[in-house]
């Protein structure tokens, strides 16, 4: 009774999982939170292997939950760029195989942002096309390939990251902002698209949150300046982003469809 009560409790409880962009910051954060509410995960990384391979072992690592969550590990570790399609395909391919399932949940995470923050007009086009390479075109090749092959019938989600920036339209972030405002736009026709299939799509923006790319570029003065433009007098912390993605993945976000969610404590 004990276990059966355990698994009732996990709202993920044997749900595959796939987060990209997971071996730091964000992404790494949804990929604990998502396997402490009783996921298998896919932590998905580009170039930090060693990163990803501690957050898989951080996921082994916590306590069993027998019957809940199948066989094998509970995390592996797949290398793949988002913004290529062979890479992003073998990702879905990797995770079926490992877990011997569907994937139920895609967290797109992976992102890059330029710390030399250029007005548009200094902006060049390698780092425009870098931009929106990873932004835009990973979550589109990863929303596609989840559109085809997430669990249908329900439980499937699709959550992309994308920026409260898209708000604060502020200087130094043209590319950046733009990159994730295609994708806010994109998901709201997906999760129309999707009708009858059961798959939710929603982006989650989150506001300046205290990882290695918010402070890449920024002097400690801008750090301060930032946090004090937040009603709570801080930048956001990890912390703060996760519960409204564990809410997202699970069966009560069902009713959230087609939607853009600010999680950034009214700065914008």
């Amino acid at each position: 009774m004990a276990a059966q009560s355990q698994q009732l409790s996990l709202p993920l409880a044997g749900r595959v999982a796939i987060v990209t962009g997971s071996s730091r910051g964000i992404g790494r954060a949804i990929a604990i939170h998502l396997a402490e509410l009783g996921g298998r995960i896919v932590v998905n990384y580009t170039t930090k292997s060693a990163d990803a391979e501690r957050v898989a072992a951080e996921i082994n690592e916590l306590p069993a939950n027998d019957g809940i969550i199948g066989k094998g590990p509970r995390a592996i570790v797949v290398k793949a760029n988002v913004s290529e399609e062979i890479q992003v395909k073998s990702l879905f391919d990797e995770a079926e195989k490992a877990f011997e399932s569907p994937v139920y949940i895609l967290v797109n995470s992976a992102g890059v942002l330029d710390p030399k923050y250029p007005s548009i007009a200094d902006t060049t086009v390698e780092d425009f096309d870098r931009t929106f390479s990873v932004n835009t075109k990973g979550a589109f090749l990863c929303s596609k390939e989840a559109a085809n092959r997430l669990k249908q019938g329900g439980g499937g989600r699709i959550i992309l990251l994308t920026s409260s920036m898209t708000r604060g339209l502020k200087p130094g972030f043209g590319a950046y902002a733009a990159s994730k405002a295609a994708v806010e736009t994109m998901v709201k026709i997906l999760a129309k698209e999707l009708k009858g299939t059961g798959i939710t799509a929603n982006c989650v923006a989150p506001g300046p949150i205290a990882t290695e790319m918010f402070f890449e570029g920024k002097s400690s003065e801008l750090v301060e300046k930032i946090a004090a433009e937040s009603p709570f007098g801080r930048v956001g912390e990890v912390k703060d982003v996760v519960p409204l993605v564990g809410f997202l993945a699970g069966d009560g976000g069902e009713w959230i469809n087609g939607q853009i969610i600010p999680v950034n404590g009214g700065y914008v």
